[in-house]
């Protein structure tokens, strides 16, 4: 949302530049981004800046609690985990008008759903690190505030942030020169390609009372394109802001498009949330090698997961049921991966079609939006069983 107001774009380039000319003071990078970070969300949103200092100082209180505590680790972990996930379900029931309340405000929700993704990181690393894994308040405040990445990821790891923390701020000509370059194709992507697709898919929306079989596969490929310059445009940015600012933001998006499983292309498509549930399930629940059955029933749990993380709704419960189906199928039979060096070109890339085509059939799903609700997914689909008369 931010990359899509110049003003926004202007801050953060002048943030880069006061970096930049500071870079002689050691701690430029920890005391002026924790100064940004806060002025962007006041000038932002009041309601939103009061919120996530909020927050963020209450989990910060439980975080560093919980690196030193040394009876009921486990209890406390388990029950600050319980407490943000039941806080940001409350606030997704509000922003679904479930519930109302005339204190909840629908910027409150703004990347609500990545950043808790972050707090919770950063509990698994006080349980299992312990006191050595102590944070100061900026630094943890940093972490979850970070701008470049606060409303849609790429999910930033609590170790890896606290390590780039650590180093003075270093961003020679040839980084400076690749940030702006990322920054200039995620913008172009954002701007131009998107814009252009969203139009076409609508006037093909709007122009049929009722869609065809043809007409509706055309939307389904035309959408899954286009979600992916949308979404992997907003992450080229943030991976450029993130960089220039002095943090090594993690790529998000490796090939989706070659995968030849459904198992590896959830580790190449929104890599870092992909990554970051699988870790976390397995780190609770298959700490040890896992049988093949109770590998598929965790995959399958962490796709519903995923569907339920994208919105609480029927039609994502659905299509995490269905991922986490074909998921868990390729771990029973021991297809999770294909080595391209061991297979035939031919069959290597009839696989990766394969995947693209389970995919596209289910893609539809993020168009739902709750202004929107669920007709242009259902005309869609309605559309598929409809054979144009000749």
């Amino acid at each position: 949302m931010f990359y899509t107001n110049m003003t926004s774009i202007l801050a953060m380039c002048g943030m880069i530049a006061v970096l930049m000319l500071t870079r002689r003071w050691a701690g430029n990078k920890r005391v002026l981004l924790l100064l940004f970070n806060a002025a962007f969300l006041l000038v932002y949103s009041q309601k939103l800046f009061v919120f996530y200092m909020a927050w963020t100082a209450l989990n910060f209180i439980g975080f560093r609690f919980l690196c030193v505590v040394p009876k009921w680790r486990k209890g406390w972990f388990l029950s600050a985990i319980a407490a943000n996930v039941a806080a940001v379900s409350s606030l997704r029931l509000f922003e679904m008008d479930v519930w109302t309340n005339s204190l909840f405000d629908a910027v409150l929700f703004l990347g609500v759903i990545y950043n808790v993704l972050k707090v919770i990181d950063a509990y698994y690393f006080a349980y299992y690190v312990g006191k050595d894994g102590r944070a100061g308040a900026m630094d943890y405040f940093n972490f979850i505030l970070f701008i470049p990445t606060f409303t849609s990821g790429p999910i930033l790891k609590f170790r890896d942030f606290m390590a780039d923390t650590r180093k003075p701020y270093q961003v020679d000509t040839t980084a400076f020169e690749a940030g702006i370059k990322r920054i200039i194709l995620g913008l172009f992507k954002k701007f131009v390609i998107v814009a252009w697709m969203s139009r076409i898919f609508y006037d093909v929306m709007d122009g049929a009372g009722t869609l065809q079989t043809h007409e509706s596969l055309f939307l389904m490929i035309w959408f899954y394109i286009w979600i992916y310059f949308d979404f992997s445009g907003y992450s080229d940015i943030a991976i450029g802001f993130g960089r220039l600012m002095g943090y090594n933001i993690p790529e998000n998006f490796k090939k989706p498009f070659t995968a030849p499983t459904l198992t590896q292309y959830w580790r190449n498509w929104h890599a870092t949330m992909a990554d970051w549930f699988r870790d976390h399930v397995f780190l609770i629940f298959g700490r040890q090698t896992p049988s093949k059955w109770a590998g598929a029933a965790m995959s399958f749990g962490i796709m519903v997961l995923i569907g339920l993380w994208h919105g609480f709704n029927w039609l994502f419960v659905l299509w995490g049921v269905y991922h986490g189906i074909v998921i868990a199928i390729e771990s029973l039979l021991g297809q999770t991966t294909v080595n391209k060096k061991k297979v035939s070109r031919s069959y290597f890339y009839f696989r990766c079609f394969v995947t693209q085509a389970i995919v596209v059939f289910a893609v539809i799903v993020y168009s739902y939006s709750p202004a929107t609700g669920y007709e242009t997914v259902l005309k869609i689909y309605r559309g598929l069983f409809t054979l144009p008369s000749f």
